[in-house]
């Protein structure tokens, strides 16, 4: 049938669809809350709080009703409209399979285990986590089986953060970067490039952040930042972004992890308000959110250009640790290939190969070819065959990142495919917009995110992750530009 706007089916669809965004916007705050301020105690009530939200979230959207509608409005014609009605199915089709009290446990795991993940990693203690660890392989198990027609259990995971995106896909990716990262990584590792030494106070590191941020277009009426554990971003509503990052005195990894983390509120800001309480109001994919925050974080925040326009205002708020230290070393120094256990301090280099890794072990976890307590042995041996180093302890190693703890399995390779898509749109920015460089070094950053706004954040989840691209790009998902990038970066 032919539906048009305004007619009643499609109004009741976006008033049924507006409440479940209420409610996930009312899950992010608390899922926020948990990280930046909740008391420890909190997290067994607040993991019940959860689990009851993304229940009443699930029934809803799952209901004969919203079933009906989207029967209904099978022939919606507007753009807009038969966008929200694919992306409202999806939803729908996906979570029909599940049962409501499966996604109520899982996320009442993810609230126990996020928690558990913070005393196990402040005690370097993997065995006090592992049986959380145990639990969501458990339950993404159960996931995995209401999905029998999925050709590999890998598949249903990836899904969740990019649509029809496969692991065959990855590998394809994966394979061919590998090879050039290890060649790279043999050439340029330990190149003589300069080491920073702190102390890099906090107070005076968030001054430093602010004034990026600012530059960027940070608006303290509309967004705010805060420190965390694991730094992220999340988008409340219209007008509420919340960014976070982690500041410790011996390094400078929260200035730029701060932009990293702008990359992805920049993107959830600028999408077109006609999209709010809707599925159309996020990013589109976890690889265009990824490709926006290491734009942001490495092509921005690494660039020698960036750092004529900022240096001179770094260097004097930290004159015992910079005041020797000339540019040019400086900026050698935040681009030195220099491999180490930690994804998040990692260079642009090596930092693929800290995917590849959790890639790989996510899914021998799931095919139980590596047991839960052999992980950490099985990753250091992994750390030290492909990087060349040890690792010290667990909180250096298994226990970094917090992924896993709220069952984000499928969502690491999204961070090396966003590396990837990056370069694709920054070639494409750099060829409409002409000298970037001589605008960053005048500390000018608005024409790039406006350029960014129209053309990928305005548009939400309107476009599929290869349809963005095309639209973009003009090309498939292409790993050559960003080979050849590091390549002329590292030559």
């Amino acid at each position: 049938m032919s539906v048009t706007a305004g007619s009643p089916p499609l109004d009741r669809l976006k008033a049924l669809l507006a409440e479940i965004a209420d409610l996930r916007h009312a899950e992010f705050l608390l899922d926020w809350d948990s990280r930046v301020s909740m008391p420890r105690g909190g997290a067994d009530a607040r993991a019940q709080s959860a689990a009851t939200l993304t229940r009443l979230m699930h029934e809803r959207l799952v209901s004969d009703e919203v079933s009906g509608l989207l029967e209904a409005l099978d022939g919606v014609e507007e753009e807009d409209d038969a966008a929200l009605v694919r992306v409202a199915r999806r939803e729908w089709e996906r979570a029909s399979r599940v049962p409501a009290e499966l996604a109520a446990e899982m996320a009442h795991a993810a609230g126990v285990g996020v928690a558990a993940w913070d005393r196990a990693k402040a005690a370097s203690d993997f065995d006090s986590f592992a049986p959380h660890l145990e639990r969501q392989l458990e339950l993404k198990h159960r996931y995995i089986e209401c999905f029998p027609e999925t050709q590999t259990a890998y598949d249903v995971l990836l899904d969740d953060y990019e649509e029809g995106t496969t692991t065959a896909d990855v590998l394809h990716v994966f394979d061919r970067l590998k090879e050039e990262l290890v060649r790279l990584i043999e050439r340029r590792a330990g190149d003589g490039s300069p080491v920073l030494h702190g102390p890099f106070p906090v107070e005076q590191q968030q001054r430093a952040s602010r004034i990026v941020l600012d530059a960027f277009g940070y608006d303290e009426t509309m967004w705010r930042i805060d420190e965390t554990p694991h730094p992220f971003a999340s988008k409340m509503g219209v007008g509420d972004v919340r960014l976070t990052t982690h500041t410790e005195e011996g390094d400078l990894i929260s200035l730029f992890s701060t932009m990293h983390e702008f990359g992805h509120g920049v993107y959830e800001f600028e999408i077109d308000d006609a999209y709010a309480r809707s599925p159309l109001g996020l990013g589109t994919s976890s690889a265009i959110h990824e490709s926006q925050s290491r734009m942001w974080e490495n092509l921005v925040g690494r660039s020698p250009d960036f750092w004529r326009w900022f240096y001179p205002q770094l260097q004097p708020l930290f004159p015992e640790a910079l005041g020797g230290v000339e540019e040019e070393a400086f900026v050698r120094a935040v681009n030195a290939i220099r491999p180490g256990p930690i994804r998040g301090d990692a260079d642009e280099v090596t930092y693929g190969l800290h995917i590849i890794l959790r890639f790989e072990l996510e899914q021998e976890l799931l095919a139980g070819t590596v047991a839960v307590p052999d992980l950490p042995e099985v990753w250091n041996a992994r750390v030290k065959e492909y990087l060349g180093v040890d690792v010290p302890d667990d909180a250096h190693g298994v226990l970094q990142d917090m992924h896993w703890s709220i069952g984000f399995f499928g969502y690491f390779p999204t961070y090396q495919l966003g590396n990837v898509v990056s370069v694709q749109i920054w070639e494409r920015a750099r060829a409409d917009l002409g000298n970037l460089e001589a605008q960053f070094e005048r500390g000018e950053f608005g024409s790039l995110r406006e350029w960014l706004r129209e053309r990928i954040y305005r548009h939400g989840s309107k476009y599929t992750l290869r349809e963005l691209l095309t639209r973009v790009t003009g090309s498939e998902l292409d790993p050559e530009p960003y080979l050849q990038y590091l390549r002329t970066k590292f030559a």
